[in-house]
């Protein structure tokens, strides 16, 4: 079922199918609106989402809007919308959504889930000499010259998918498409490198997009990210999601199901999924990695003493989490920088656990220090020799069978 929403007082207006825990936000690009989404949502299977579709500021339905139409501007608008909808999120940007989509994500860290980079625009822009973008920026109320760029950069538009393209560009005002076409080509100032969105990222490009180009892509995206996938939709251009909707779809549905689902798994209805509690769902060493800051120092008591740097962190968390046979995390509170989350877990043939562990993050919402409280005592006692027998080489971190420090052996 899809419903019609708005946030109050801000006049945006978007729609949302299903009433999955987790949401995934589509953000379209220049001169397109929300209705580009409608056959890869169609054919998207992955479980337990809900999708939400906008149209951005001047575009759509809001033709009308004022400006400025700027990023900063845009994502906030798009950010009302993920804040009113209030679930943890994937958010899918094309084109000059894209940079709003990050922005968007990088935010929100506790919430965002994963970000999605179709056919993206740096977010630094484009930077495109003027006799070279004023062409696009002359766009606005010229049917021939959007029929003829949509041509020039698609290889798999089909008549019909044209002619309604043309026409919802055909909609938004030539003083608007000049603003956006200065949006995405001066791009945002001093724009972050690296990324400061840590998670999980998504780069796509349609193999034949004579726009963003693999060239593009590999210098001005792509590198911004510690650990971002890429791929190609063959056959497609600058606009796989109405190209190839249904290739888009199947990509989108193993992104989501890798990073998007199973959290409610191991999270009671009050624990908001995030990059620790999803960590723990996939047993991934990398997807530890990916939540934790360089500099991050893991406490418990079952280490004898901290254990610093991501990579040693994301070996032992990697390492614990398989040890656990069940994992559920049932409540949360928070303070600023600092969360607390409570879990019961069972490992070695049902023996219990129960614990608390503090998360502690910095302005990029990466996690710099992890304290984790495990009891009962015996338990916790097995669990760190456990842990000292699966990694040989940090043995004197743990404690074995009878509680004294391996390094006492």
């Amino acid at each position: 079922m899809t419903i019609s929403e708005q946030i109050p007082n801000g006049g945006v207006a978007f729609r949302r199918r299903g009433e999955g825990a987790t949401a995934v936000v589509f953000v379209h690009g220049f001169l397109d609106d929300q209705s580009v989404w409608d056959t890869v949502i169609d054919e998207l299977t992955t479980a337990g989402i809900e999708t939400i579709q906008l149209d951005l500021a001047g575009l759509g339905e809001r033709a009308g809007a004022s400006g400025p139409f700027t990023y900063d501007q845009l994502a906030a608008e798009v950010g009302a919308v993920v804040d009113g909808v209030g679930k943890p999120f994937v958010i899918v940007g094309q084109s000059m959504g894209a940079p709003i989509a990050e922005l968007v994500a990088t935010a929100r860290p506790e919430r965002a889930l994963g970000l999605v980079l179709l056919t993206p625009v740096p977010l630094a822009g484009t930077r495109l000499p003027d006799d070279v973008v004023e062409p696009f920026r002359s766009l606005g109320a010229d049917a021939a010259a959007q029929r003829g760029v949509r041509r020039q950069l698609s290889v798999a538009l089909s008549d019909a998918d044209l002619d309604r393209l043309v026409s919802v560009g055909l909609r938004v005002r030539p003083e608007v498409v000049r603003a956006l076409v200065d949006c995405w080509n001066a791009g945002l100032d001093d724009a972050p490198e690296p990324s400061r969105y840590a998670g999980p990222v998504l780069i796509v490009r349609g193999s034949h997009d004579g726009f963003v180009t693999e060239d593009l892509v590999a210098t001005a995206v792509s590198p911004r990210f510690a650990s971002a996938q890429t791929l190609v939709i063959e056959r497609a251009g600058h606009w796989p999601h109405v190209e190839q909707p249904a290739a888009l779809a199947a990509q989108l549905d193993g992104f989501l199901t890798e990073h998007a689902t199973g959290a409610d798994d191991n999270t009671a209805a009050d624990v908001r999924p995030q990059g620790w509690t999803n960590a723990f769902a996939s047993k991934s060493a990398d997807a530890f990695g990916e939540a934790f800051a360089d500099d991050v120092v893991l406490e418990a008591s079952v280490l004898t003493r901290p254990v610093e740097g991501r990579d040693q962190v994301m070996r032992v968390m990697g390492t614990a989490s398989g040890i656990y046979e069940s994992l559920v995390f049932t409540q949360e509170a928070s303070a600023g920088r600092r969360s607390y989350l409570e879990w019961e877990a069972t490992a070695f043939g049902g023996m219990v656990l129960r614990g608390v562990t503090v998360l502690t993050k910095d302005a990029d919402g990466r996690i710099v220090r992890a304290a984790i409280h495990h009891r009962p005592l015996g338990a916790a006692l097995r669990f760190s020799a456990e842990l000292g027998e699966r990694l040989t080489e940090i043995a004197d971190h743990f404690y074995d069978d009878g509680g004294l420090e391996a390094g006492g052996r």
